[in-house]
């Protein structure tokens, strides 16, 4: 994935509606949720709610499609592995060749780095 593509990517998750949208519909997997369903898990108003999901659907991040006349959601998969691996491609590049990060999460969700120094 290229810099502008993850950068516009990022820049849709970095809306508080928009990035509970996603989440939800990461849960759900292949199957998505119906834009209704997704309205009354978030108590997101109509308008909102698309104004949002148009958005997430411009970047790649959401697709839509019909099943009668329901109109599902799908989280883009492919779209979020390659947004992981653009940003994790060149991990610790510059590091050196004897040193290791070892991030680990402690009970707040917090991350602590361990260089190994």
């Amino acid at each position: 994935m290229e810099l502008e593509r993850t950068a516009a990517c990022l820049e849709a998750l970095g809306n508080p509606t928009r990035l509970s949208i996603y989440r939800l519909l990461v849960r759900a997997g292949q199957a998505g949720k119906a834009v209704g369903q997704i309205q009354r898990m978030l108590d997101v108003p109509a308008s909102t709610l698309s104004h949002h999901l148009k958005h997430l659907e411009m970047v790649g991040l959401v697709t839509k499609r019909r099943d009668g006349t329901t109109h599902l959601c799908v989280a883009s998969y492919e779209t979020m592995d390659a947004m992981l691996a653009f940003l994790t491609r060149e991990c610790c590049v510059e590091a050196g060749a004897g040193a290791t990060v070892d991030a680990t999460a402690d009970a707040s969700g917090s991350v602590a780095a361990n260089d190994g120094a």
